[in-house]
């Protein structure tokens, strides 16, 4: 499978207009078997009830069976389960879709057949979902661009309910480009069309690719790539005459300015772009920003304004002005993000902190060194040592509940840390470290 795979990016690389026009036969006893063995045991199970651990009492003839029903294209997909997650620091939930065990195979060999052959096409501004490429890979990218000289306007963009609303239509044309294989074709158009299942009642899927999907994240990257990617590599950038860049991660994407005037104009056009694709921007959560490289600013150095800073991906970017009098922009984490995983860190100790305190010191330690590393870029510094300090509030006043007497006064308490030591603040990612490889802005 991989070296059949590795033959496809190759051809999809050396060349472009290429369709393929044989693939489905790639979905075979030894691909789903490889994708079984990679699949999670801890991922939740579908509509169907089924684990992996109970599809593989019988796995051999559970493939033969499956792979028998795709040849004969008697497969048909089930609904996917929708299940409703909180959104820490808000009321509002985000809508999961959880796929039968045995779709979750066919989907998770797709995606690998589709990465193969989108992913020599995808352009360097695009970073979500994509091998060797990170949240921190973007971010590194965007502080290069932001930090030019000639970039002063920046408009933030979000896809309203992006993956609620994708067209089948234009996204089985925009398949259609690399891909001649109807089978294929008719089994993707069957997991788009599967519909959902919701406190027990079916609903159809007119629209949309459902979060949680391992098919999603490509189907995803490929539509946007027609509709946003190369629109602005072709069209927007040859149209204006300063800078312009772009910087996207999923749905949510960075577009940067020289001039005003141009920020403006494009943020116009976006709007009828998407619209023409079923799409359309979250007007809260749009907005054209001014870097004011230029202005004579008597606010505080190092606070960031909200006319002058951005949200993307977990931080608040905002303009700075150096000792030198040198403006340059720089991060720190967003007040949301932060609001969020401080409540998320307080439920959890709260609901944990019955059990050993080895245990249970051992796994906070562990949620917070991924917060650490995440957040730990350069110039961040202050606000993961903040958030430390609050999560170290929150073990000492819920480990003194833990019986109607006090475990704790700080004394003992710091003692307490000594022997069970948290993560320390530092700086994991430097953030004008770029990787090789990201040559968009050099």
């Amino acid at each position: 499978m991989e070296t059949q795979l590795t033959r496809i990016a190759e051809v999809a690389k050396t060349r472009p207009n290429e369709k393929f026009t044989s693939l489905a036969h790639l979905i075979n006893e030894e691909s789903l078997k490889d994708c079984h063995q990679q699949m999670s045991r801890k991922k939740s199970a579908g509509i169907d009830q089924v684990t992996k651990d109970d599809y593989e009492l019988n796995l051999e003839d559970n493939l033969k069976d499956l792979v028998h029903r795709l040849k004969r294209q008697a497969y048909k997909p089930q609904p996917v389960r929708r299940v409703y997650i909180p959104k820490p620091g808000t009321d509002k939930k985000r809508p999961l879709g959880i796929p039968a065990y045995e779709d979750k195979l066919v989907q998770a060999v797709l995606a690998k057949m589709l990465n193969s052959i989108y992913e020599p096409s995808f352009l360097e501004c695009s970073f979500g979902f994509r091998p060797n490429r990170g949240c921190h890979d973007a971010l590194k990218v965007l502080n290069m661009i932001l930090n030019r000289k000639e970039i002063n306007y920046v408009v933030d963009a979000d896809i309203r309910a992006f993956f609620d609303h994708v067209d089948h239509e234009w996204m089985l044309k925009f398949l259609q480009h690399r891909i001649a294989d109807p089978n294929l074709l008719r089994l993707i158009v069957r997991f788009l069309k599967s519909g959902i299942i919701e406190a027990g009642v079916k609903y159809d899927t007119p629209e949309g690719t459902p979060q949680g999907g391992g098919v999603s994240p490509i189907l995803a990257n490929i539509y946007l790539h027609y509709v946003l990617d190369l629109w602005f590599e072709k069209k927007v950038r040859k149209a204006c005459r300063g800078s312009v860049y772009m910087v996207r991660y999923a749905d949510d994407t960075v577009f940067c300015f020289e001039y005003e005037e141009e920020a403006k104009q494009f943020y116009s056009q976006m709007i009828i772009r998407l619209k023409e694709f079923n799409l359309e921007v979250a007007d809260e959560k749009t907005k054209i920003v001014c870097l004011g490289k230029d202005d004579d600013d008597e606010d505080k150095p190092g606070e960031p304004k909200e006319s002058q800073s951005f949200d993307f991906l977990g931080f608040t970017h905002y303009r700075s002005e150096g000792k030198d009098g040198v403006i340059c922009i720089l991060r720190k984490t967003s007040k949301k993000k932060y609001r969020a995983s401080l409540l998320r860190c307080k439920e959890w100790i709260k609901n944990n902190r019955h059990i050993p305190t080895k245990d249970f010191m051992k796994k906070l330690k562990i949620k917070l060194q991924g917060y650490c590393r995440y957040y730990g870029i350069t110039g961040n510094r202050p606000a993961v040592s903040n958030f430390i300090d609050e999560v170290k509030r929150l073990i000492f006043k819920w480990l003194n509940r833990r019986s109607q007497r006090k475990s704790f006064g700080w004394d003992k308490f710091n003692l307490f840390l000594k022997k069970y030591p948290l993560p320390q603040a530092k700086t994991y990612v430097n953030i004008r470290a770029l990787k090789a490889g990201l040559s968009y802005v050099l």
